[in-house]
C-alpha cells in the first residue's frame, strides 16, 4: 500500500471493526457451537454405547467358545465320557468332581476354588473366563458363576449318570452352558437371564458351537420365566 496516498475517510475504522469481528465468538455463534457440540455428542455416545455392549457379547461368546473346547479335550481325553456336572452350590470340601474342576484342568487355568472373587463381593473379577463382562452379580459371600451347566443332560436327581457325547442324539441342539442370571454352577431354563445381552443370551451346544439365542426362543414373556425346547435350542435330551 502506497502510505502517500490518501486512504479513505473512515476505513481504518470499518477495518478494525471487521477484524475483531473475525477474531471473537459472538454470543449467537457461541450457542451455535455449543448446540453442534451436544448433538455431536448426542448421536455420538448411544454409538459408543452399542459398541461396548458389542464388545461385552463378544468377550462372552469367546468365554463359552473355551468352555466348549475344553469339553471337547476332556471328552478326547475320557472315552467320550462328559464331565460330572458337579454340585450346584460347591463348598471348600467339593474339589475334586465338577464341570468347574475338571474343565479347567484342561484349560491350564486355576480351578474355580482359588478364585478370589468366588466368596467376596467386592473383588474385581476382571476379563475372565468364568465371568460375564455384561452380567454385574457378584458374589454372595459363597459363590459366583456366570455360566451354568445344564442339569438334564445326564439325567437329574436319581437319574443322574456319567454320560457319553454320542449318546446325545442332537448335541447341536442341546445346551450344555449357558449364561446365567443365577448363582449355582448347575441349573435349568429358569436360569437363563432375560436382559442380558440386548434382549437375549449365549449358549454353548454340545458340538461346540456358541450362539446368542433370541429371547423368544428360551423365556415366555408373558409368564415371566424360562420354557423347555423349542426350534433353535433344547434342554432335555
Amino acid at each position: 500500500m502506497n502510505p502517500d496516498r490518501p486512504q479513505p475517510r473512515g476505513s481504518g475504522a470499518a477495518l478494525s471493526a471487521i477484524g475483531g469481528v473475525r477474531d471473537a465468538f459472538t454470543l449467537l455463534e457461541m450457542v451455535a457451537v455449543v448446540g453442534i457440540l451436544a448433538l455431536q455428542a448426542a448421536l455420538l455416545f448411544p454409538a459408543l454405547g452399542r459398541a461396548r455392549s458389542t464388545a461385552r457379547s463378544a468377550w462372552c461368546l469367546h468365554n463359552l467358545r473355551q468352555w466348549g473346547q475344553a469339553t471337547c479335550l476332556y471328552v478326547a481325553d475320557h472315552d467320550d465320557a462328559l464331565p460330572p456336572e458337579g454340585v450346584p452350590n460347591p463348598g471348600e470340601k467339593d474339589t475334586r468332581n465338577g464341570w468347574y474342576i475338571q474343565l479347567p484342568r484342561e484349560m491350564g487355568i486355576a480351578p474355580y476354588h482359588d478364585m478370589p472373587w468366588r466368596t467376596n463381593a467386592v473383588a474385581n473379577p476382571g476379563l475372565s473366563t468364568w465371568i460375564c463382562p455384561s452380567n454385574r452379580r457378584r458374589s454372595n459371600g459363597r459363590n459366583l458363576f456366570h455360566y451354568c451347566l445344564n442339569q438334564y443332560v445326564d439325567g437329574s436327581g436319581r437319574n443322574d449318570a456319567a454320560v457319553r457325547l454320542a449318546s446325545i442324539p442332537e448335541p447341536a441342539r442341546l445346551v450344555w452352558l449357558f449364561d446365567s442370571k443365577n448363582l449355582p454352577a448347575v441349573g435349568y431354563w429358569a436360569y437363563a437371564p432375560p436382559d442380558l445381552h440386548g434382549g437375549g443370551a449365549q449358549f454353548l451346544f454340545l458340538d461346540g458351537h456358541v450362539q446368542r439365542v433370541r429371547l423368544e426362543e428360551y423365556w415366555d414373556s408373558v409368564k415371566r420365566r424360562g420354557h423347555t425346547n423349542s426350534a433353535v435350542l433344547q434342554w432335555v435330551p
